[in-house]
This record gives C-alpha cells, sequence and structure tokens, in this order.
C-alpha cells in the first residue's frame, strides 16, 4: 500500500511502488529500464510543481504593482457582482432621504448662445448648459483618493433625477450629437453632478409701446415637476455666479445689457408650492436700423410732399400725381413695419411717427384740393363778370387795372397790341363792378414790351396764399413735431 507524497503526484508514486513490486521476477535488464522510467517521471512532476509556484508569485508580483501604479479603485475594471455603485441594490424610483427633510438640489447655468428672438411669436432660443448638484447616499463608494466617476446617460435612466423642467417653454431639446449630451459624476461621498447641453424656446412677455426705441426683459424659468418645497428645496448654487455667459454673445437687432438671477416660491391651488428659479436678461434694441429702413424713408416723403408748394397751382398733373405718390409710398412704409409686428391693441412708437407722417403727406394733397377749388371759383366769378360788363369806351371814371394772370400765354400776346388798362365805373352804387376798357395805340412795340415787363410779376401774382402760407406751416410744425417725439422716447 503506497502513501502519497502529495496530491497531484499520489497516482504517479503508486503506480511507481507497484511496478517495482512485480519487476522482482523480471530480467535484470528490464529492471534496469523500469527503474530509469519511474525516476523520469518523478523528475518531471516536480518540475511541474516548481513552473506551477513561479507562476503564481510572477501574478501576485504584478497584481501588488497594479495596485501600487492605480491608487484609486474606480479606475479598477469590476465585474457585474462586484460593482462600487450598487445600483441594483437600492429602490432608486424614490428620492433620496425619503420621509425626511427636502433634498437640497443646487442648480448653475452657462448661456451658451441666445440664437434668436422673435418679436411676432413673442419668444426667445437659448442654448445652455445645465448642471444639478445634490447628495443620494445609496451612490457612495469607497474609495482612498476622493476621485469621482464619470458617466454618460446609460447611468441616468437607472438613477433617481431632479425632474427639473422650464416654465413657459414652447420648445426644448437635449443635443444628442453624436451621442446625448449628458454627463453624470459621482463623488465617493455621494455627492453627484448631473449635466446636460440644452436647447430652449421660451416665452417673453414684451411691450411694444416703445417699439422700436424700446427695452425687453425676459426670463427663463426653471421649476421641479412632482416636487414640491416639501421635498425638494431648489436653489442657486453660488448665488449671483451660478449663472455664467459667453462674451461672444451677441445679437444682431439687440444689445445684451445683464444677466441676473432671482428665485421665489410659485404656488399652485392643487398641488402647493415650488421652488422656482428665474434667469432674467435685459435687452435694448438697436436703432440704426430702424432710422435707415423706416424713419428716413418717412422723412424724405414728407419733405417730397411739399415740393408742390412751389409748383404752378395750374399744373394739375403735376401736383397731383406727386401728392398721389407720396401718399401711396407712406401707406406702403406702414404696411412693411405692421408686417413684422404682432397685432397688439395698442399703438406703438413708430406707429405715431408714421401716421404723424402720413397726415402730413395726407394734408399737402388736401392743401392742393383746396388751392384748386378755391382758384376754380374765383375765375368762374370773373368769367361772370366779364360777360355782365363788356368793354366799353369814352368813360371818364377810369382807374388802371393790373393783369391778375387768370389768361394763359396766347390771351396774353394778344393784350401786346393795347396801351393801356382802364376801369371805369358805371355810376356810385356800382364802383366795385369794374370793366376793362382797351384804347388803341399807334405805338404797339412799346406796349408788347411793357406787357412782357409784367411776366414775372403776373407769375407772383399766380401763386395763392394758401400755397404761401404752407410753405412755412408744414415745415415748421413738422419740426416741431420731431422734437417733441425724440425728447420723449429716447
Amino acid at each position: 500500500m503506497c502513501a502519497p507524497v502529495d496530491i497531484a503526484t499520489a497516482g504517479i508514486y503508486c503506480r511507481a511502488d507497484h511496478l517495482l513490486a512485480t519487476t522482482q521476477t523480471m530480467p535484470y535488464s528490464l529492471k534496469l529500464a523500469v527503474l530509469i522510467f519511474c525516476l523520469i517521471l518523478l523528475t518531471a512532476s516536480k518540475k511541474h510543481r516548481r513552473r506551477r509556484w513561479a507562476g503564481q508569485m510572477e501574478m501576485q508580483k504584478q497584481s501588488s504593482h497594479m495596485y501600487k501604479k492605480n491608487h484609486d479603485i474606480t479606475k479598477v475594471r469590476r465585474s457585474k457582482n462586484n460593482q462600487l455603485l450598487r445600483v441594483d441594490e437600492h429602490d432608486f424610483t424614490m428620492r433620496p432621504a425619503f420621509g425626511g427633510p427636502a433634498i437640497p438640489v443646487g442648480v448653475d447655468v452657462q448661456v451658451e448662445s441666445l440664437d434668436s428672438i422673435s418679436e411676432v411669436d413673442m419668444d426667445f432660443t437659448m442654448t445652455l448648459y445645465l448642471r444639478h448638484y445634490w447628495k443620494d447616499e445609496r451612490l457612495s463608494f469607497p474609495s482612498t483618493t476622493n476621485k469621482s466617476m464619470t458617466f454618460d446617460s446609460r447611468l441616468v435612466k437607472k438613477i433617481w433625477v431632479p425632474d427639473v423642467f422650464f416654465v413657459h417653454s414652447k420648445r426644448s431639446f437635449i443635443h444628442d450629437t453624436t451621442t446625448d449630451n449628458i454627463m453624470l459624476r459621482v463623488y465617493p461621498d455621494g455627492h453627484v453632478l448631473y449635466s446636460m447641453r440644452i436647447t430652449v424656446t421660451a416665452m417673453c412677455n414684451m411691450d411694444f409701446s416703445r417699439f422700436p426705441l424700446d427695452t425687453q426683459t425676459c426670463s427663463l424659468e426653471l421649476e421641479s415637476y412632482a416636487y414640491t418645497d416639501e421635498d425638494l428645496m431648489l436653489y442657486w448654487k453660488n448665488g449671483n455666479e451660478s449663472l455664467k455667459t459667453d462674451e461672444k454673445i451677441s445679437l444682431s437687432q439687440f444689445l445684451i445689457q445683464k444677466f441676473h438671477t432671482t428665485s421665489r416660491l410659485s404656488f399652485y391651488s392643487s398641488t402647493g408650492y415650488y421652488n422656482r428659479l428665474y434667469i432674467s436678461f435685459t435687452l435694448r434694441r438697436h436703432i440704426f436700423f430702424f432710422l435707415l429702413q423706416t424713419y428716413f424713408p418717412a422723412t424724405l416723403m414728407v419733405m417730397l410732399s411739399w415740393v408742390s408748394f412751389w409748383i404752378d397751382r395750374r399744373a394739375v398733373p403735376a401736383r397731383v400725381s406727386l401728392g398721389i405718390t407720396t401718399v401711396l409710398t407712406m401707406s406702403t412704409i406702414i404696411t412693411g413695419v405692421n408686417a413684422s409686428m404682432p397685432r397688439v391693441s395698442y399703438i406703438k412708437a413708430v406707429d405715431i411717427y408714421l401716421w404723424v407722417s402720413f397726415v402730413f403727406v395726407f394734408l399737402s394733397v388736401l392743401e392742393y384740393a383746396a388751392v384748386n377749388y378755391l382758384t376754380t371759383v374765383q375765375e368762374r366769378k370773373e368769367r361772370k363778370l366779364r360777360e355782365k360788363f363788356p368793354c366799353t369806351c369814352g368813360l371818364s371814371h377810369t382807374k388802371t387795372m393790373m393783369l391778375d394772370g387768370m389768361y394763359g400765354d396766347p390771351e396774353t400776346n394778344s393784350l401786346a397790341g393795347y396801351t393801356k388798362s382802364h376801369i371805369v365805373a358805371e355810376d356810385v352804387e356800382k364802383q366795385d363792378k369794374m370793366v376793362v376798357h382797351m384804347a388803341m395805340s399807334p405805338s404797339s412795340s412799346a406796349a408788347r414790351k411793357k406787357v412782357k415787363g409784367h411776366v414775372g410779376l403776373r407769375i407772383m401774382q399766380n401763386t395763392h396764399a394758401i400755397d404761401t402760407y404752407s410753405r412755412m406751416i408744414f415745415p415748421a410744425s413738422f419740426i416741431f413735431f420731431n422734437l417733441i417725439y425724440w425728447s420723449v422716447f429716447c
């Protein structure tokens, strides 16, 4: 019976003893061969034991060297049965410290860009980095160097995260190129940093009563959807320093004056009080664009309508076409401005300027209508007067009468053969009714030269008194209006 020396070589020694016992009856040469074979087996088994022992020692040395190189065990890959975060051992459908005091959740925001401001829709679009900070002891893990572990969006679906949403938002989304822009960082003591890159379009209540000389204040509001202030306390992590903006943020129509943060409680009658955070920013509109596109064209149209005051009142096509053109142009400017604005029920500053300019243009058309009407009435009266009192000669009571300019050039040239005009009164009661008496004179050439000298006087007398007063009243009134307008709205 053989006793095994080692567990691994027990069978080998038993076979060797059995062979020695059976070889006593064998020839000497065969015994020698069997003995040599047993020695070879014994030597091979010892070499195998030494090689396995050396391999185990080498593995221990390598593992100790790896531990010295990576002090933080968070960087060592673990098997599923030996994870640092015991996610499967806890119920993450409940908030941390459930049943206890409200969990504080700090928030900070970094504004990446203000993409657009829409006056028609009364909203703005902003891209930002939203970060949450809270502590969940269920996610704590042992660490000698207090280094954190970083995860992507796949772990977010397995743990509890704050349910923050944007109040009064119309559209919002988390960027997903090339993967979901979500980062989760867990510290050994259970503190969690949850960061997202979001683009949100939110409502902004704008007041256009001073448009385009206005200043607008918009705000982005954050709030927990399900947890009241008894379960979740939402606050700005670093006060006013919690909001950071990119220095390169700029808008084409607005100048961004300032960003600031506030917080307050919001109340819902059916659910209770909630913590609400505000990101407010003030925008001042650039006026130069509207000066070029609205104010300057309107002013030029008003000044163009004044040109008709210097045109002969008998040039009906010229003055009428000029007035109609300026009125239609002002209507086009007003329509273009209102097309890019919301349909508000109050008067805007630009409406005041445009409609006053439109009134000035329209009054210039009415001014010529009045001038043309009064001129027609005056001509009709003089024509009736000439028909009632025909030309007579030889009367003693004569008075000189200057040409009133009511005749055309052919009529004026036809008077070149006459010397002088005499106005004769029929009697004492009818001295205001005059007739023109033309006496022939042999010196017709001298009389013709004298009539031509009165052409300039005829043109001056042909301008109606309304045109003369309008040349001063219209520009003075428009300048006075501009002084009041820009002093009030600027």
